[in-house]
């Protein structure tokens, strides 16, 4: 039996991407997605467990059924701008689902978690280029959103047992190679999609 992987927001342009190279890396992927941005079609390398990264009954009771050895998170709202005007959306989403998917993660005996984080922790460091070691210090609610889940997982890691790494990645773009998954939102606000726009 392949070990199964559960991927947060894998009916999502990254998560779509992930899933299909977990299948090929020989993993089964576990889509869970409430489809707010993500997309039903994309969802083609594995089981899909369509439910909100808040609900950590759903998240637990999907990963025993599935017998969940890790997960790979991306569910998250990521619009920098939407985020100022409403950061209640983004604390809520982005930081009490973490938060929840961790306790479902945890009460399933799944201790190993990827996060999807984001070059926004960084804000507007003084010093370019960006490295690893550039201090955080995010200027809008969703870069203190993935920052905030950042320290939840180190805490977790101190407390709990839990492995962990964040992916504070910038503009992830292009598609995959048989052109079965590519980016596409309602609202564009990607650097290079909007460039080639």
């Amino acid at each position: 039996m392949k070990p199964s992987i559960l991927v947060t927001g894998g009916g999502g342009y990254i998560g779509a991407h992930t899933c299909k190279m977990l299948a090929r890396a020989e993993y089964q992927p576990i889509t869970l997605d409430n489809f707010t941005t993500g997309h039903r079609n994309f969802v083609r390398s594995g089981p899909l467990v369509e439910a909100d990264i808040r609900d950590a009954v759903t998240v637990a009771d999907a990963c025993r059924s599935y017998r969940v050895i890790a997960a790979i998170h991306f569910a998250a709202h990521a619009l920098v701008g939407e985020s100022v005007t409403d950061p209640a959306k983004y604390y809520q989403n982005n930081v009490a689902g973490s938060l929840s998917l961790l306790e479902g993660l945890r009460h399933a005996g799944a201790d190993i978690i990827v996060f999807s984080s984001s070059c926004a922790v960084y804000g507007a460091p003084e010093n370019l280029p960006i490295s690893e070691d550039t201090f955080p210090n995010p200027i809008n609610p969703y870069g203190t959103s993935k920052l905030m889940v950042e320290r939840i997982l180190a805490d977790y890691a101190r407390s709990y047992g839990l492995r962990w790494c964040a992916l504070r990645y910038f503009n992830a773009c292009g598609a995959d190679p048989d052109a079965e998954i590519g980016e596409l939102r309602v609202q564009e606000t990607h650097l290079i999609p909007r460039a080639m726009m």
